[in-house]
């Protein structure tokens, strides 16, 4: 008889396990998404992009490279994002585990009080102890593939949270250095701004000896001290500056805020060349796209899991163990019971929440193709607007350079002219103020030069 019994058990099990093959759940397939137009670009298409070029590479300052090492091993949003990570990983983990069975044990002792006058009260004398230790399996066999797709989902869950850690830190490795950049440019501000003030105390000095000569008059003075008055202003604005960049650099680097070690301006240079490579090397290199494939996978392996429910499950379970009236006999041979069930159970009528629940995956999972498509298109957006700010800074830098040098010559001849009253003091003035204003601008220009190349190289997906 018990030969019997472990046959049908196994017919049963060996049955469910060929059914596996029966799946209906469908098998993911990359979204075929058209890449050839999706950002702006004169370049000839190649496989060569800015974002196959390690920071390392592309940032060669020494300085700024300590602090992108600082950076990665101490930001808050790193840190964070490592938890999110183990988080997703102990989930996977979960999924995997998905094909095996479930079991649990129970020792129990319980003892009930009868009713004398019931049918079992007066012949156990009013009074029952059972003792029981027992175990219970349960597995169900993956037929419809429903285990397989949750497997699957949890495993795209991981990939999209890696993505987003990746996302994390092309982020701050653009912001570390671009905010770096803009402290160096500040300093290089400084530098003119002093020196500027220091030539408008001569100046000051300057015209007020014309003015005892004759030359000038009150008004000059007053002008030509406002000036002064005025670069001093514009030099406090950016000494404070310094001060919020350096603070907002070391929350960065996950410090408190504080004086930031540097280089110069003049000395940065980035010599790689901007390339943007082919669009499709978006799918493989934006950590975001990626997440947002990664998230539409997910809602693609829900919806399987959902349209599985449609179907009936195979359950087996098994209990077994020991089981007595009697302390004494509790671990005897004759306390030992088993029971195995076997069966299929078919959904029938319940309110309408399997269908409802397929409906809301099938809907998760349009949206979330939505989000990927949407995701891509900003990609090549921020390519677009970050080429194009590369290509504006380059042509602006090299006009603003001649004028820059127009404008110095003009501001020499202007005080010289001055001294044999050929110009008045207002030309003199404007002269300087344009060529000060335009020093300023050309080092904003270089720095937005840098930034745009920054920003490419974390449109691209550079930096992981």
């Amino acid at each position: 008889m018990n030969y019997l019994k472990i046959s049908k058990i196994t017919v049963v099990i060996a049955g469910s396990l060929l059914m596996q093959s029966c799946f209906v759940a469908k098998d993911y397939k990359s979204p075929n998404i058209v890449t050839e137009n999706l950002y702006r670009t004169e370049q000839a298409k190649d496989s060569v992009s800015l974002a196959t070029v390690s920071w390392e590479q592309l940032f060669t300052d020494p300085i700024l490279q300590k602090h992108i090492r600082t950076g990665l091993q101490n930001n808050y949003d790193l840190k964070i994002g490592l938890q999110n990570l183990a988080a997703a990983e102990a989930n996977m983990k979960q999924g995997k585990a998905g094909y095996l069975p479930t079991f649990s044990a129970n020792a129990s002792w319980t003892h009930q009080e009868l009713a004398k006058n019931s049918q079992f009260g007066s012949f156990f004398n009013g009074a029952l102890d059972q003792y029981e230790l027992s175990g219970r399996l349960s597995w169900e066999a993956d037929i419809w593939g429903k285990i397989r797709s949750n497997k699957r989902a949890f495993a795209a869950s991981y990939l999209q949270t890696v993505a987003a850690q990746q996302a994390i830190q092309t982020q701050l490795i653009s912001s570390i250095s671009a905010t770096y950049f803009q402290l160096l440019a500040l300093d290089a501000q400084i530098k003119v701004a002093e020196k500027t003030v220091e030539n408008r105390t001569q100046s000051v000095e300057t015209i007020i000896a014309l003015k005892d000569a004759g030359s000038v008059n009150a008004v000059a003075v007053k002008q030509t001290e406002a000036q002064l008055y005025g670069t001093q202003v514009i030099l406090e604005d950016l000494k404070y500056n310094v001060k919020v960049l350096e603070n907002t650099l070391s929350i960065l680097l996950g410090q408190a805020p504080g004086t930031i070690e540097r280089g110069l301006f003049e000395n940065q240079n980035m010599t790689t060349d901007v390339k943007v490579g082919i669009p499709a090397l978006l799918l493989s290199k934006r950590p975001d796209v990626i997440s947002a494939e990664m998230n539409f996978r997910n809602a693609f392996e829900m919806t399987n899991v959902a349209r599985s429910n449609f179907y009936p499950s195979l359950t087996v379970t098994a209990n077994g163990g020991f089981q007595s009236l009697e302390l004494k006999d509790w671990f005897s041979a004759n306390s030992l019971f088993a029971s195995v069930i076997t069966g299929l159970t078919q959904p029938i009528f319940n309110q309408r929440q399997i269908k409802t629940r397929h409906e809301v995956a099938k809907a998760n999972q349009e949206k979330a193709y939505l989000q990927f498509e949407q995701t891509l298109l900003t990609a090549g957006k921020e390519v677009s607007d970050a080429l194009a700010s590369y290509e504006n800074e380059t042509e602006k830098l090299a006009i603003r350079t001649k004028q820059l040098e127009s404008l110095q010559n003009a501001a020499d001849y202007s005080d010289e002219l001055l001294r044999y009253g050929m110009v008045n003091y207002l030309e003199v003035l404007t002269a300087k103020d344009n060529a000060l204003n335009t020093e300023l601008s050309t080092i904003d220009n270089r720095f937005q030069q840098l930034n745009a190349v920054i920003s490419l190289y974390r449109a691209l997906g550079g930096g992981y």
